[in-house]
């Protein structure tokens, strides 16, 4: 692609996928009134196409297609074209795949959606090739077939696109009765789970297997609450799978999005925030559940990798990185033996053992482009963990340790030489609240200030950059915050300005998430029905509204919005935010009940809200350095369902005027003591620390 050629209507936008195609012969435009308009005072359909900057098939098909002078042409002459960066406009996207499962299922992107100037389709699908072969007919047989059936039978049409949006509204006008949510569906959530789980694999379903690590959390509370050793297992195995396997990256660290495979073997290779974000979370509650120094290792490496690659200079995290590079999915990741041989030296033999090198190579690019005749490579992975090899080849654990780390330090350096994934360097609000959550929790479990530093400057980032001047959200920024904030982007920021006061008791990010999830409730709240909608009732209306509480590739924002109303309630004591949350149970528990293991995150919410939860208040004395002691003796044991605050001599103005209970606990004989409530009731208060976690047994 030419930068010399005539640029269309995407050249002044932020979005690095929309200016990825700025200077394409299509005349795209990005989603605004004028392009409808000109669809409607032309005559014309509207070419809508959908996809993201690290999307594998959205460059195939930019490349074949959209980049082509024929199909250009063609599409010019036919539609108005449209391009929509899916993570800057989740709503669109989120709207046009919901139709897209309904009248299709065959989804994914590129999303390609044809339709009329109001905005309705009447053909949805995904990548196709320029001309017809494979099986699957071309786009430029598709524009041609499009625009007769335009001219001719316009009517059917638009009679179908019409019927497709009356079908969504019946369905979304049934009610059905609503109960709350029990110990009963907590049981029904778990045995959905353990019906998809690979026993064999670790993780849920088949070909392709996605990490879903808030499925992993979980099951970290069914253990918690029911001693089942059976979910803390699925968890330990799926992401000892996953770290040993390619979709970890063994040699710069971070998950890739997905296995194509069942084994955690070949990996789609673009790495999003919103995973590492989820996995490091994981980790480092198995961490906390277990002891065990593997996940807290994993954890790190994640935090290594984002910190690397996805941090800004101000301290806000990038979007993803590309799954190709020099055109090619994956080459940044793969070797062939003689560039491992190389690289290694001395120990190149023993290394093949360990990441599992073959001559034969064990990848080869996915899909009809796949070269052929290429250089066999290979994804290194291992087998087994790095004790359990060591026992296998007769080394000394530290002696393989040592090894593998040096060997694995020489690999980065030697492919650091190679020409980079692009980055999607845009900042998002909802997935940056996931990650600031990660290191928010980190800081606590593991006592590294650092990663609470870490988590202070992304979250004041957004408060800077990303707020209005009448506290609202923006969605996205890069060189300027634009794009009114979506439910996600609430949900996911008010979660992590709690971690992050529960990770350095600075009150003013307790106020600001207080503040904000008032902001949610007053934009967001679908008063007649219950349930947040997930665009603001003030800004564009989609043709068919988002309101759900099922988990994709990150939880709903509805599961994020319910534990964020239990969370706060426990903080403050207003009884309004518990009223509300039971509310929002009550909208979702039919659409739940019917697939309990795919609300994985509203459940965990669930979990909360049955109890018992605790709110722990640690009153600040004279010996102050026992402050530490007893949050590292809480931060030591698994107990998710809790809130904890601080209350020095600095913040008790602040606090008690949040939290109006808080007044009424005090120090016993000058020291910091602990107070522990549950059930709108306070327990004897203490100075020891185990005598504290006594009381949340």
């Amino acid at each position: 692609m030419s930068s010399s050629r005539k640029q269309n209507h995407l050249i002044n936008e932020k979005s690095p996928y929309l200016l990825q195609h700025a200077h394409n012969p299509v005349d795209w435009w990005p989603w605004c009134d004028e392009a409808f308009e000109k669809a409607k005072k032309e005559d014309k359909p509207i070419l809508l196409s959908i996809g993201y900057y690290t999307c594998h098939w959205c460059h195939v098909m930019e490349k074949e297609s959209y980049d082509d002078e024929e199909v250009g042409e063609a599409i010019n002459k036919v539609f108005v074209p449209i391009k929509v960066d899916r993570e800057e406009r989740p709503d669109i996207d989120s709207t046009y795949m919901q139709i897209c499962q309904k009248v299709s299922g065959n989804c994914g992107w590129p999303l390609n959606v044809f339709m009329t100037p109001d905005k309705k389709p009447f053909f949805i699908t995904t990548y196709v090739p320029k001309e017809s072969g494979y099986g699957m007919e071309g786009l430029l047989e598709l524009v041609a077939k499009t625009d007769d059936l335009w001219k001719n039978s316009r009517k059917e049409l638009v009679e179908d696109a019409s019927a497709i949006i009356k079908s969504m509204e019946i369905e979304k006008a049934i009610k059905a009765k609503s109960f709350e949510l029990d110990a009963v569906t907590l049981k029904m959530t778990y045995d959905h789970l353990l019906q998809t789980y690979d026993a064999k694999n670790g993780g849920f379903g088949y070909a392709p297997k996605f990490p879903s690590p808030h499925v992993l959390s979980y099951l970290l509370r069914y253990w918690k609450r029911y001693k089942d050793k059976n979910a803390l297992s699925m968890v330990e195995q799926t992401i000892t799978a996953m770290r040993l396997g390619g979709i970890f990256d063994q040699v710069g660290f971070g998950f890739h999005r997905y296995s194509t495979d069942e084994k955690w073997l070949v990996p789609h290779f673009e790495k999003m925030l919103y995973d590492q974000a989820m996995m490091a979370i994981a980790c480092v509650e198995t961490y906390q559940a277990t002891g065990n120094d593997f996940y807290k290792k994993t954890a790190e490496e994640i935090f290594e990798f984002v910190l690397r690659d996805l941090t800004s200079k101000e301290g806000a995290f990038y979007t993803a990185v590309d799954a190709d590079s020099d055109g090619e999915e994956g080459l940044f990741y793969i070797w062939t033996c003689e560039e491992f041989r190389n690289a290694l030296g001395k120990d190149a033999e023993l290394m093949e053992k360990v990441f599992n090198m073959t001559e034969d190579g064990n990848y080869s690019e996915p899909g009809m482009h796949a070269a052929k005749h290429r250089v066999p490579k290979n994804i290194l992975y291992l087998k087994k963990t790095v004790p359990e090899l060591a026992k296998e080849l007769k080394m000394k654990e530290s002696e393989l340790s040592k090894t593998i780390d040096s060997s694995r330090r020489k690999l980065f350096a030697t492919r650091e030489k190679r020409t980079h994934p692009s980055v999607d360097d845009k900042i998002l609000t909802d997935v940056n609240g996931l990650m600031i959550s990660a290191f928010a929790k980190a800081a606590v479990v593991f006592s590294d200030k650092k990663y609470a530093d870490v988590a202070n400057g992304a979250a004041n980032f957004i408060l800077e950059k990303m707020t209005s001047p009448e506290g609202k959200l923006y969605h996205r920024y890069r060189k300027e915050a634009g794009i009114p904030a979506f439910l996600d982007d609430y949900a996911f920021f008010v979660n992590a300005l709690i971690d992050v006061y529960e990770a350095t008791f600075e009150v003013d990010y307790l106020r600001k998430a207080i503040a904000l999830d008032q902001v949610a409730i007053e934009h967001f709240w679908d008063k007649k029905n219950g349930g947040f909608l997930f665009q603001s009732k003030d800004i564009e209306e989609m043709i068919v509204k988002k309101k759900d509480a099922h988990d994709g590739a990150i939880p709903s924002g509805n599961s994020l919005m319910m534990l964020n109303l239990l969370r706060l309630n426990r903080f403050t004591g207003d009884p309004k935010l518990e009223e509300l949350a039971l509310k929002l149970e009550l909208a979702f528990s039919t659409q739940i009940s019917r697939g309990p293991g795919s609300h994985a995150q509203f459940m965990s919410a669930v979990d909360f809200r049955i109890g018992p939860s605790y709110e722990i208040v640690i009153v600040e004395g004279d010996n102050r350095e026992m402050v530490g002691k007893m949050l590292e003796k809480l931060s030591s044991t698994f107990i998710p369902n809790k809130i904890v605050m601080l209350k020095s001599k600095e913040s008790t103005p602040i606090i008690t005027k949040i939290a109006d209970f808080t007044k009424f606990l005090d120090l016993m004989d000058n020291k910091t003591t602990a107070c522990v409530c549950a059930h709108y009731a306070c327990k004897l208060p203490t100075t020891d620390p185990e005598q504290m976690l006594k009381l949340l047994a």
